[in-house]
């Protein structure tokens, strides 16, 4: 259990130095801010925090002194809290009543960690074995676990609760995406001065819970984890979203070239510029292949028989716009096979649109040209 607890300890002290290690990289420009300087502050907390977890992990002395690395640890664990509490604070506002109440978040950090060394070395901390740390029935021992418990838990509490207030104030989306993985992050953490609390109890009463004594570790690493994005996300969370975004439109773009391909070849004249591989300017060529589709498809027109609508097969699915996708991918590939024969159908269809379908927004006729493109793929593959 004690290398679980280890390796859990590892990884939350990894992402908080890979969380620490990726704001330092913007020092040059924002050190000026007061907000990312409390940020960096409130991860060296962090990164503290958790070295002198595995530190304890793997001694029961640290400097000579017994037991000091767990007292290290918790008075980081308490700084690093409130300074989450003010950094949230930094984000939400910057006005006077902002600054007060940081004040009073750093009075009462500062009045808790002294509490907690006095507790300690009253508690004879230092001469006592290490486990005793993990539940005992010393009334004095008890007493300092049970205060770090409750310095940890009420900063959990009032960061969730204002996290959705304050995603709601702003009108920055990475920042909204930054609170809201911060209230998961502190109810995870939570969830983790719970089970410690239960592990505390149980210890100083005797009780065995076995491996369950493990979960406050995994709630401890996980919710730390997800704290360490929620810290960083406002600085790469565009940059993220625009990724993605591209790797959407790449997925289109590649979705869209079996439609593109056997239009292109039946009516070459659509393409503006000679087909290439480049994807330096996708969002360019992803509006080029949507409006050489289109163009295909109307240079098609005289040769789709409207009288029938198309071979659908058991693959077309089960809504009506799958339904629908299959039925024009089929017309179209009835179409293709009309033009390269030169036969015109009696009743063919002219004018119009796919079954007159009419898009009010670029991303919404790109999600249905990929649906027929996909399903006119399915359909060759059927043939």
């Amino acid at each position: 259990m004690n290398t679980t607890r280890t390796l859990l300890f590892a990884i939350s002290a990894l992402s908080s130095y890979a969380a620490l290690g990726y704001r330092l990289s913007q020092v040059r420009r924002s050190w000026r801010e007061s907000a990312y300087r409390t940020l960096v502050v409130t991860l060296v907390f962090q990164c503290l925090t958790f070295t002198m977890g595995a530190v304890a992990m793997g001694s029961d002395s640290f400097l000579g002194v017994g037991n000091l690395a767990i007292l290290l640890m918790h008075l980081s664990a308490v700084a690093f809290c409130v300074s989450a509490q003010i950094i949230l604070l930094r984000w939400a506002a910057a006005d006077e009543a902002a600054i007060r109440k940081a004040r009073y978040w750093m009075i009462t950090g500062v009045a808790l960690n002294a509490l907690l060394v006095a507790l300690f070395f009253l508690a004879d901390g230092p001469g006592r074995p290490a486990s005793d740390f993990d539940g005992t029935d010393r009334p004095l021992v008890l007493t300092y676990l049970l205060f770090f418990v409750v310095s940890q838990a009420v900063p959990c509490v009032t960061i969730f609760r204002q996290c959705g207030t304050y995603a709601r104030m702003t009108d920055n989306v990475s920042l909204r995406q930054a609170l809201r993985l911060l209230s998961v992050a502190a109810m995870i953490l939570f969830l983790y001065c719970t089970a410690r609390a239960v592990n505390i109890l149980t210890g100083a009463a005797g009780v065995d819970i076995g491996v369950w004594q493990v979960a406050a570790s995994v709630f401890s690493a996980v919710g730390i984890a997800v704290l360490s994005l929620s810290l960083t996300l406002p600085s790469w969370g565009a940059s993220a979203a625009k990724l993605l975004e591209w790797a959407s439109s790449y997925r289109s773009y590649r979705a869209l070239y079996p439609l593109w391909r056997d239009l292109y070849e039946a009516s070459p004249d659509i393409v503006l510029e000679p087909p290439g591989t480049s994807v330096s300017d996708l969002d360019y060529r992803l509006h080029r292949r949507v409006v050489e589709i289109r163009d295909g498809w109307r240079d098609l027109r005289p040769y789709i028989d409207r009288g029938t609508n198309g071979a659908v097969g058991p693959d077309s699915g089960t809504s009506e716009e799958s339904r629908q996708a299959f039925s024009e991918a089929a017309q179209i590939r009835q179409a293709l096979h009309a033009k390269r024969n030169g036969t015109v159908p009696d009743d063919n269809a002219d004018t119009g649109d796919f079954e007159d379908r009419d898009t009010d927004n670029f991303t919404a006729e790109v999600a249905w040209l990929t649906q027929v493109s996909v399903a006119y793929s399915k359909l060759g593959d059927a043939s």
